[in-house]
């Protein structure tokens, strides 16, 4: 049964159409890579998908409830979490107090000075870095982690709501080749073990046909293409909008769009 299910999507501006009549579903437990060139709508796509851009026409359903139209606040706390292209985190704060602030928010709850927050959920913030690898780092400011070990921060915070759907925007974006892989292993086995559904797009076709369960292509705005990661490759269409006539992708290509 689809957990996420996005029917005739679509948004323009001016006399553009970035995305048109875009439709997919994604099951629990699913790693579903939504790829395309550069302008093709990815990034449109996800932001009308969590509240962050109005979409012009249709629906994007969570276990039935509609989310468009509703702010990214109201999203998150239906149980999507989102990670971004570029880390999102703060970074004078520790990496346990970034993931408290996180558990703050889903539980809406308020502190003064003379109730701080630091007290707040510190053993959930800290199960949290465990989940990722960062039960070690909780005391240091992220400003002063590896670029790698932010993103993890990032995706431990983006766990803070118990998400049934995680929205990655380029997780591996300015990683290098051995630190996409671990963190995507860990996406995977968490979705796993979480039974979490996971929509991302990525640069990285090693990534994508590594650990995609599903693929889907836009290009231009419009869905050309899905299926698993062989059929995706396969596919004569996709190879035309990436490379042009005549190219296929390799097992060991690991290039950007």
């Amino acid at each position: 049964m689809s957990l996420l299910v996005v029917r005739d999507l679509g948004k323009s501006f001016g006399g553009l159409t970035a995305v048109d009549e875009v439709s997919f579903s994604i099951r629990p437990g699913e790693l579903l890579a939504l790829i395309g060139p550069n302008g093709a709508g990815k990034t449109t796509t996800f932001n009308m998908i969590n509240g962050q851009l109005r979409a012009d026409r249709g629906s994007a359903q969570l276990s039935g409830h509609e989310l468009l139209g509703l702010a990214p606040r109201d999203i998150w706390r239906l149980g999507v979490g989102r990670t971004f292209q570029i880390a999102e985190t703060f970074g004078s704060f520790t990496a346990l107090e970034n993931v408290q602030m996180a558990l703050l928010s889903h539980q809406r709850r308020l502190f003064s000075f003379l109730k701080p927050a630091r007290a707040f959920a510190q053993a959930r913030a800290q199960e949290l870095l465990e989940q990722v690898g960062m039960a070690q780092q909780g005391e240091r400011a992220c400003s002063e982690l590896a670029y790698g070990d932010v993103k993890r921060v990032e995706l431990a915070m983006a766990l803070a709501n118990e998400p049934k759907l995680l929205l990655m925007d380029e997780p591996t974006a300015g990683m290098a080749p051995e630190e996409r892989h671990a963190l995507m292993a860990l996406t995977k086995r968490l979705v796993l073990e979480q039974n979490i559904a996971v929509l991302f797009t990525e640069h990285s076709m090693d990534v994508v046909f590594a650990f995609a369960d599903r693929v889907i292509v836009l290009a231009r705005g419009r869905l050309i293409a899905q299926g698993t990661p062989a059929e995706v490759r396969a596919n004569r269409q996709v190879q035309e909008v990436y490379f042009g006539t005549g190219a296929t992708f390799h097992a060991d290509w690991g290039g950007g769009q």
